[in-house]
């Protein structure tokens, strides 16, 4: 929790200590294990997540596949933004991809946050900015760049993230089949600059 305070903190320098309190009194520590589900489709997401360790995914099922559309990890936040902010059922599913510490509040008590600290608006304005940034270069990735291209991307943002995803959800992500990666990734251990 400490790390989630710094960052509100960080974003609003003038939080108040009943803020804090507030902001305590209404945070929920989960511990997760690996491959839990956090939501599936047809639930409707009542939390937002902080991630404390771990990382987690976003699917979607379609003709029985599974295909990975984001990743995150420590220190990032975890949301099915249509279901969340429009409390309706989500089409997508979100599961933990290794054993997480995750601090969650619910759609609810941030509401009652923003009602009661008027402030506190301006953290989840600048989050919301941020998240649905990184949501549209996704998006723009997949359309404008190359398989390579977006395989250099996706390790310039999380240079670990084979030590912690699996290479068939990596590949589901970057829109490209599980041989095709390994030939990304066999190229970068002959030519540092791939």
């Amino acid at each position: 929790m400490k790390k989630l305070l710094l960052l509100v903190e960080h974003l609003w320098p003038g939080v108040t200590d009943e803020f804090k309190k507030a902001l305590q009194d209404a945070l929920v520590r989960e511990e997760r294990q690996k491959k839990s589900s956090i939501l599936q489709e047809g639930q409707i997401a009542h939390r937002i997540y902080f991630v404390e360790e771990g990382y987690l995914r976003g699917y979607y099922l379609k003709n029985g596949e599974d295909l990975s559309t984001w990743f995150m990890k420590k220190d990032d936040f975890v949301i099915s933004i249509i279901s969340f902010y429009t409390q309706t059922p989500s089409e997508e599913h979100i599961e933990t991809l290794e054993d997480c510490i995750l601090w969650s509040i619910s759609y609810d008590s941030l509401h009652e946050l923003y009602q009661q600290f008027p402030e506190f608006n301006l953290v989840g304005r600048v989050l919301t900015e941020k998240y649905y940034v990184l949501s549209e270069q996704r998006t723009q990735n997949l359309r404008k760049k190359t398989a390579t291209e977006r395989y250099l991307h996706l390790v310039s943002t999380f240079p670990d993230i084979s030590d912690h995803v699996s290479l068939k959800h990596i590949a589901s992500y970057l829109g490209i089949t599980s041989e095709t990666l390994s030939r990304l990734r066999g190229k970068k251990w002959k030519n540092r600059t791939i």
